[in-house]
């Protein structure tokens, strides 16, 4: 402390001369309105900036919350569509419980490891068997088809991806209905393989491919990609057509696991036929 006042002491003159200043330049600005306004006006600015950067800093900060904020309303809204519903024609049904008529059910998940370079591509999820997730249970994103889940631990999930040779989802092309089987043939990320589809089909480069709501793991026409080219070999009674997926394995950061909840009824059923 004392040494601090011996460093004012030593230099008053230089301290004095700042305050003199600062009380001319308040002084300049209150008594004169163009120099007021041009202080007002810079100092807007400043501010303005600084608030601004600021502003930027914390959105940045906060963008992980918002995803996982948009990620969970996503979720809700998915579960509240009309297609989430088992219709019901029952003309003995008084009363529409639409809890116990709920058929499909979301829960949002990040995304914490995923290939795309092998033959054989899996998906890791930050969320497991705590939160519901079950073998089975299809996988989307915003947009659109991801994959089916393989195996569940308690706080984590193994997605088989879209990208593996193993995996043959059920779609169709949306403008026509026609369905057949769509597989990943290990090559580009970018495209995968409907086939099945007879070549009396209606098929243009740019129809849309969805699943086809045969399976008891993805409901109907959620998006899977669009027709990029048709071949037909000859003497061959169905069209080869690549598809170009809807979904950019390359950038996936939150998806989407659907849990069909009378799915147990429905295979329990068709088990019976085989």
């Amino acid at each position: 402390m004392r040494n601090f006042f011996r460093f004012i002491i030593k230099h008053h003159f230089f301290f004095l001369f700042l305050l003199l200043e600062i009380v001319s330049f308040a002084l300049i600005i209150n008594y004169n309105s163009y120099q007021r306004a041009s202080w007002i006006s810079s100092s807007n600015k400043l501010s303005g900036s600084i608030y601004n950067s600021y502003s930027n800093v914390t959105q940045y900060l906060m963008l992980q919350k918002i995803n996982e904020e948009l990620a969970k309303e996503n979720s809700y809204l998915r579960s509240q569509l009309p297609t989430s519903f088992k219709d019901s024609k029952d003309y003995f049904s008084l009363v529409y419980d639409s809890l116990n008529k709920r058929q499909y059910t979301y829960r949002n998940a990040k995304v914490i490891n995923n290939s795309t370079n092998k033959h054989f591509n899996y998906i890791t999820l930050n969320k497991g068997y705590l939160n519901g997730i079950r073998k089975e249970m299809g996988v989307i994103s915003a947009k659109g088809v991801v994959g089916i889940v393989k195996d569940v631990s308690d706080h984590y999930t193994s997605v088989i991806s879209i990208l593996n040779t193993r995996l043959h989802i059920s779609a169709k092309l949306k403008e026509s209905g026609f369905f057949g089987s769509l597989n990943w043939d290990g090559k580009d990320y970018r495209y995968a393989w409907l086939n099945e589809i007879p070549i009396h089909a209606p098929v243009d480069v740019g129809n849309l491919v969805v699943t086809s709501g045969y399976s008891s793991i993805f409901p109907e026409g959620v998006l899977i990609g669009t027709v990029e080219e048709v071949d037909k070999d000859k003497g061959e009674s169905f069209f080869r057509i690549k598809v170009k997926l809807s979904v950019d394995f390359k950038d996936l950061s939150y998806v989407e696991v659907i849990s069909n909840n009378m799915k147990e009824e429905q295979s329990k059923l068709e088990n019976n036929n085989d």
